[in-house]
C-alpha cells in the first residue's frame, strides 16, 4: 500500500496524546475547519487575491466576536452589572487592536497587485459589511440610509434593523447615570433610538460630576474610561483603514461607489461619545 503509514516505525509517541479520532471529535471537527478553510474562492488568476479574501474574512470573524461582546456589554450596563461589562468592553478594545493590525497585512498588497484583483470584485465592498454596520449602530452612529445596502437580504437586514432601533451602548450608559441620580436630561434617556445622537452640555455636566469626584462614582468613572479606551481603539481602526486604502488605491473611487479615501476621511471626524472627550478640557 502506498502513502505514509499511520504509525511510522521509529516515530516517538507524544506523551499520552490521543491519536485515533475515527470515533471521536477532532480539532478540525470542533472548529468546522473544512468549511472555514474551503470558504476562500478566488475569482481571478492573481496570486494576491488570497490575501485580500483571507484578510477580510478574518476581520469579519473578529467582528462577529466583537458584536457578541458589545451586545452583552450593553445588556450588562442596562442591568447595572458593571463588573462583567468592564471585562467585555476591555475585550472589545483588544479585538479592535486585532482589526487595526489586520490592515498591516493588507498594506503589503501593492497598487498593481490590487489592480489585478479589483475588476473581479464588481460592486462588492467592505462598505456593505452588515456586521460592521451593526457595530457602528451599536456604538451610536445611527444613519437610516445605511440600512439600504442590506435590503436585498431580509435575513441580514433584520440584524441591522435591530441594531438600528435599539439603544446604543452610550445610550445605556447615560440611562445608567440617570438611574444613579445624575442630572442626565430626559431628552437623552427617553428618545427615539433611531435618531443620531445629539451632544448635550447637560450630559457633559453629568459626566463632569463623575470625573470630579471619582471616589464617589468609581464604577461610573471606570465606565467612562472604558468607553474612552473603546473609542480610542475604534479611531485607530478607522485611521488605519483610510491610510491602507490610500496606500493601495490612492484616490480612486471605492468599488461600492463611495469616494474611497474622501469618504473614509469624513468618518474620522465622527465622535461616538462626545461629552466624555470634551469634558477633559474642563478638568
Amino acid at each position: 500500500m502506498s502513502g505514509c503509514p499511520v504509525h511510522p516505525e521509529g516515530a516517538s509517541h507524544p506523551e499520552g496524546a490521543q491519536l485515533d479520532f475515527s470515533a471521536s471529535m477532532s480539532y478540525t471537527d470542533y472548529l468546522q475547519l473544512d468549511a472555514v478553510l474551503n470558504a476562500q474562492k478566488p475569482l481571478s488568476p492573481a496570486h494576491d487575491e488570497m490575501l485580500f479574501i483571507v484578510q477580510h474574512q478574518t476581520s469579519e470573524l473578529w467582528m462577529k466576536l466583537l458584536l457578541h461582546e458589545l451586545r452583552a456589554a450593553t445588556e450588562a450596563v442596562a442591568a447595572d452589572q458593571l463588573q462583567p461589562a468592564f471585562k467585555m468592553l476591555a475585550r472589545v478594545s483588544k479585538i479592535m487592536e486585532q482589526l487595526v493590525h489586520a490592515w498591516d497585512v493588507l498594506a503589503t498588497m501593492t497598487p498593481p497587485e490590487y489592480s489585478a484583483v479589483r475588476a473581479y470584485l464588481a460592486n462588492s465592498s467592505g462598505f456593505q459589511s452588515w456586521q460592521y454596520r451593526c457595530i457602528e449602530f451599536g456604538l451610536g452612529n445611527k444613519n437610516a440610509l445605511m440600512l439600504a445596502p442590506h435590503a436585498h437580504r431580509p435575513d441580514l437586514l433584520a440584524h441591522v434593523q435591530a441594531a438600528f432601533e435599539a439603544p446604543s451602548l452610550y445610550d445605556e450608559a447615560l440611562r445608567l447615570l440617570a438611574r444613579r441620580g445624575l442630572p442626565v436630561p430626559a431628552s437623552h434617556t427617553q428618545r427615539d433610538w433611531r435618531q443620531p445622537y445629539a451632544e448635550s452640555q447637560a450630559v457633559q455636566d453629568a459626566w463632569l460630576q463623575v470625573y470630579r469626584t471619582p471616589q464617589t462614582h468609581w464604577d461610573l468613572y471606570q465606565l467612562g474610561e472604558e468607553l474612552t479606551d473603546l473609542e480610542d481603539a475604534f479611531r485607530l481602526w478607522r485611521f488605519r483603514h483610510v491610510t491602507t486604502v490610500e496606500r493601495v488605491i490612492g484616490f480612486k473611487r471605492g468599488t461600492g461607489g463611495t469616494g474611497g479615501v474622501s469618504y473614509l476621511r469624513k468618518m474620522l471626524d465622527v465622535v461616538l461619545f462626545p461629552e466624555i472627550w470634551r469634558l477633559r478640557t474642563e478638568l
